[in-house]
C-alpha cells in the first residue's frame, strides 16, 4: 500500500478517534453485549443484535484507522517553503469571480477531507486546479454546475 498524505492536525484527529473507539466505544459495546446475553434467548433479542452490529462497525473503523495511520505520511504545513505556491497542506483564500463569494479551504489528504470544515481533498477538482498556483492567479474549475473561475487571494501555511 502506498503512503497516504495527511496533515499533522488530521493525523491527530484520527489518533484521537482511534483512542476513543478503543477506550470508550469498544468497552461500552462489550458491556452491552454481555447485558443482552444475560437476558436469555439470543435469537429474539434485539438489543443483542444491535450491540453486535455496533461492535462490527467499531471493529471495522478501528481496523480502517489503524491501516490509514500505519501508511500515513504526515506533512506539517507550517514547515513548508513553497514560496507562496499552493501545495498540499496550504490554506487558500479564493474569490469566486462570478458571485464575488470568498472561500477559504485547506488542501488535505483524502482521509481527512471534510467540506463542512473547509478541508478539501487534494484529489478534488478545486484542489487540483489550485495546486502549483500563487496569489493573484485565476484558475478555472470544471464543477458539476459548469466551469467556475476563482482568483487566489492569499496562500497560507498554517
Amino acid at each position: 500500500m502506498s503512503a497516504i498524505p495527511i496533515t499533522v492536525r488530521g493525523a491527530e484527529r484520527l489518533q484521537q478517534e482511534l483512542h476513543r473507539l478503543k477506550t470508550v466505544e469498544r468497552p461500552d459495546v462489550i458491556n452491552a453485549i454481555a447485558e443482552a446475553r444475560a437476558q436469555g434467548d439470543l435469537s429474539e433479542n434485539a438489543e443483542y443484535d444491535a450491540a453486535k452490529e455496533r461492535q462490527g462497525f467499531i471493529e471495522g473503523r478501528i481496523s480502517e484507522l489503524e491501516g490509514s495511520l500505519s501508511n500515513a505520511q504526515v506533512l506539517d504545513p507550517t514547515e513548508l517553503n513553497a514560496e507562496g505556491r499552493v501545495v498540499f497542506g496550504a490554506t487558500v483564500d479564493i474569490e469566486d469571480l462570478e458571485s464575488g463569494d470568498r472561500l477559504v479551504y485547506q488542501i488535505v489528504g483524502d482521509i481527512e477531507a471534510d467540506i463542512r470544515n473547509n478541508l478539501i481533498s487534494v484529489s478534488s477538482p478545486v484542489a487540483r486546479a489550485l495546486i502549483g498556483k500563487s496569489a493573484g492567479d485565476v484558475v478555472e474549475v470544471n464543477a458539476p454546475s459548469g466551469p467556475r473561475e476563482y482568483e487566489i487571494i492569499e496562500v497560507k501555511y498554517l
